[in-house]
């Protein structure tokens, strides 16, 4: 029986923002192609390159598994991955050189290599995986098994014939994904993975995912694998693997990384009430979007499920950029589903998004307003970011020729010409953090004035933040006002 070793590109030490920051996962998508291949009989093995130091570490592992195809496969649940990061297609297309100078025969399954075919096809890669891979590696793999069908009959691939890139029909997604194997989850060392998070935050996360995809169409938001459509595991499947982590792992905390978590209706109440039933209760944060966060009676099954945190995709205060952005959202649904949260002691953490074309001073001022003004529990700030595949990248291509990716997260430059020169974005980002926190420290400050038998030494940590945060703040003012005068008109 043929023998594939797994991979996937994504390495921690190659993104110094992730790697200070400690937070590592799995890369849950590469496992579940593992257990889709295991189940069907083939032997598997996994080369989980997140903490690697180097692609080069991959020769070694080919040379004592001496698997007859090398398969780089990305965790389309990351949204790391779907930034498509120059260190981590670089780190894939030196991994694929080594390998095809071994013999092996290079599959690739991931956001980058989809939308950039053709490149990868010249860096060594013989296939390529379009849209969602278990079902086409899994044919693909028996086609060089057994040859029954013709590989142009396999849906949702790429490769090169005479020179010719070929594209296959398009794959359709899977619709019942309780079809599909747990995660093969003892493929992965997770010994690594506990210890950063314990050494950095003391306690240890893990990933689950529960859908796959997302039905909304914000236009900055690139799809290439699950696409437009929703799917969801049931509530029964989920739990089952929540006992199977917990007794094999015992993680102290989860992360559903899905798009969009428990938008199917009753889906959250059933899950609850099965969690419920076995003596399961894990904290875990979510993503969602503020106009499903309005009924307070879903908001409550997600408290008694045990969500801790709801990551919002809040991304302005100003009303004028979220319609430019198709996103579908009001702010003041923002404002309701932040104080829902809080009411049901959920903390609320917001995703924010400057630079999105004609942002002004006047909408990041909104943006600083509905910040300060609720004060959620932890932030993400980005810069637009152009994906191919969606509607704003078709704005602004023309834009991108000397770049169109970052080299890792935490590059913020903004690619394409907009209101303020790209410098003055990477100044907010961090202008936007000091007076964020500042706020947090005041409101400590306040707290411990108002009740100080109440004080811990976290909250007097935070307070006297303030006499970091407040000048670090003005500091950064000042240097954006001097990049404001650069005003592109």
């Amino acid at each position: 029986m043929r023998k594939i070793l797994l991979t996937h590109s994504y390495f921690l030490r190659f993104d110094p923002k992730q790697w200070k920051q400690q937070q590592p996962y799995p890369p849950l998508g590469t496992i579940f192609a593992g257990a889709v291949l295991r189940e069907a009989g083939y032997r598997v093995s996994l080369h989980d390159s997140m903490f690697s130091e180097s692609a080069e570490e991959i020769a070694a592992v080919i040379e004592k598994e001496k698997p007859e195809y090398l398969v780089i496969y990305d965790d389309g649940f990351n949204y790391l991955t779907k930034m498509c990061l120059t260190n981590m297609r670089n780190a894939a297309f030196r991994m694929a050189g080594i390998a095809k100078a071994k013999g092996c025969k290079v599959i690739f399954s991931s956001s980058d290599s989809t939308d950039h075919t053709k490149e990868y096809l010249e860096h060594g890669a013989d296939y390529i995986i379009i849209g969602e891979g278990e079902n086409t590696l899994l044919e693909l793999i028996n086609y060089f098994n057994d040859n029954e069908k013709t590989i142009e009959s396999i849906p949702g691939l790429a490769y090169k014939n005479a020179g010719q890139i070929i594209k296959t029909a398009k794959r359709e997604v899977l619709k019942n994904l309780d079809t599909l194997p747990m995660p093969a989850w003892d493929l992965i060392d997770i010994k690594p993975y506990r210890d950063a998070w314990m050494n950095r935050w003391g306690y240890f996360s893990i990933n689950v995912a529960t859908t796959r995809g997302c039905p909304f169409k914000c236009n900055w938001c690139a799809k290439p694998i699950y696409g437009n459509r929703y799917n969801s595991r049931s509530p029964e499947k989920v739990v089952e693997e929540l006992i199977y982590l917990k007794q094999h792992y015992a993680p102290d905390h989860i992360w559903f990384c899905d798009d969009i978590f428990g938008l199917k209706p009753g889906w959250v109440k059933k899950f609850a009430a099965i969690a419920e039933e076995k003596g399961l209760k894990i904290p875990f944060k979510i993503q969602c979007r503020a106009d499903l966060l309005l009924q307070e009676d879903f908001v409550a099954d997600l408290a008694k499920a045990g969500c801790d945190s709801v990551w919002m995709g809040a991304e302005s205060g100003s009303q004028k950029i979220l319609d430019a952005m198709d996103k579908g959202t009001m702010v003041p649904q923002i404002y309701e589903a932040t104080r829902l949260l809080k009411k049901h002691h959920i903390k609320p953490a917001f995703f924010l998004q400057f630079g999105y074309p004609g942002e002004t001073l006047d909408d990041i001022s909104l943006t600083i307003k509905m910040l300060l003004d609720l004060v959620p529990d932890d932030i993400g700030i980005s810069v637009s970011y152009p994906l191919p595949g969606t509607v704003f990248y078709e704005k602004v291509k023309d834009e991108l020729k000397q770049k169109a990716n970052w080299i890792d997260s935490d590059e913020l430059v903004l690619m394409f010409k907009n209101t303020y020169p790209s410098q003055f974005y990477k100044l907010l980002h961090r202008f936007v953090h000091k007076i964020y926190r500042g706020k947090q420290a005041t409101n400590s400050l306040k707290n411990m004035i108002a009740k100080p038998v109440s004080i811990n030494s976290k909250e007097l940590k935070r307070a006297l933040s303030i006499l970091y945060y407040s000048p670090t703040a003005k500091i950064y003012k000042w240097r954006m006002k001097k990049h404001e005068k650069l005003h592109v008109a």
